[in-house]
């Protein structure tokens, strides 16, 4: 049996210019961290006493005889990708809901191949788990994602990432005290809008929109360099809340899909309690909202919000391991 354990991520600047799409013409960079929430894959060889070959079990459980007979998409792809002769059992779990803005497709899609892998004997490196990653979700499943995500999951911490016009990625870890890196986590909260969407489907009509936006992305790039000097210096870290209101004003206007009266509405509760900015996680739609609050009014936002999962978290390095080898 083996597990793997791999982080989800929360961005902070520069979503968006890490499309293929915009990035290849543009070059991009983002700003982000993975944090101590993480997806699970369990994997062992499935011995042959039973009717069906693969059993994978995630939201539901599906059992079947063949690969191309899998419903998850994801699972399907990367058991075609990566050739097994014996049975599999794959089992899912994870510490916080999936289509919620924190890369959770992504997480699992590196955590998958990571736990598959290592059944088979074999070792690793992190950019091949991102690589491989990036291969699956965006040229073999089609879907509309980014390359940040899965970088964040395989490498974790909390990295600067850019992307180069050949295509070619460079992680650079945030140099910062751990003081200051404390400050910003602990003027950090999250909560749960309750809100799930397909992200895919509402970053389809952010990449519709890129030839129309050009000025916003490049705005959004250049806060990742403005992020940095802020963080890096001894400038009041109230200067990052604020950064992030502008950031989420700017995504906002990328698509019409990325907020709605619900959200807007929990988001000036937020700013009206004594929240600086904040922002949804991911494409938008729902999800995942990341405020930023001084310790002292924190009580005050989650009175105001009190209807929505407060998550507490802090920032991780670790990103994804195999935590139990038992071949």
């Amino acid at each position: 049996m083996i597990i793997s354990r791999t982080p989800f991520r929360i961005s902070f600047f520069g979503g968006g210019t890490d499309y293929p799409l915009w990035f290849r013409q543009y070059g991009g960079a983002v700003l982000s961290t993975s944090f101590d929430k993480y997806c699970y894959i369990t994997c062992r060889e499935l011995p042959p006493f039973f009717e069906h070959k693969y059993r994978i079990a995630y939201s539901k459980v599906e059992n079947v005889s063949e690969i191309r007979d899998i419903e998850h998409p994801a699972v399907r792809a990367i058991l075609k990708e990566i050739a097994f002769s014996k049975g599999l059992e794959i089992h899912c779990d994870a510490d916080l809901p999936a289509r919620s803005g924190l890369g959770s497709s992504s997480s699992f899609v590196v955590g998958m191949l990571h736990s598959l892998v290592a059944l088979k004997g074999s070792r690793v490196t992190k950019e091949w788990l991102a690589q491989e990653a990036i291969r699956i979700e965006q040229e073999v499943l089609k879907e509309h994602v980014g390359s940040q995500d899965q970088v964040a999951a395989a490498f974790g911490g909390f990295n600067l990432i850019r992307f180069q016009k050949n295509g070619q990625m460079n992680i650079e870890p945030v140099i910062l005290s751990q003081d200051r890196k404390n400050e910003f986590n602990d003027h950090l909260m999250l909560f749960f809008t309750g809100f799930s969407r397909i992200a895919s489907e509402i970053a389809k009509s952010k990449m519709a929109n890129m030839g129309k936006k050009t000025d916003e992305l490049h705005c959004m790039r250049k806060m990742v360099d403005e992020a940095l000097d802020i963080l890096s210096s001894n400038t009041d870290i109230r200067s990052i809340g604020e950064l992030l209101n502008t950031a989420w004003e700017r995504k906002r206007s990328l698509s019409d899909q990325v907020s709605n009266s619900q959200i807007d509405n929990l988001y000036s509760r937020a700013i009206s309690a004594g929240a600086i900015g904040g922002k949804l996680l991911g494409a938008g739609g729902g999800g995942f909202m990341l405020l930023f609050v001084e310790p002292q009014n924190q009580e005050g936002v989650r009175h105001a919000l009190s209807e929505l999962i407060h998550v507490p978290f802090r920032f991780e390095s670790s990103g994804s391991q195999v935590i139990y080898y038992q071949p």
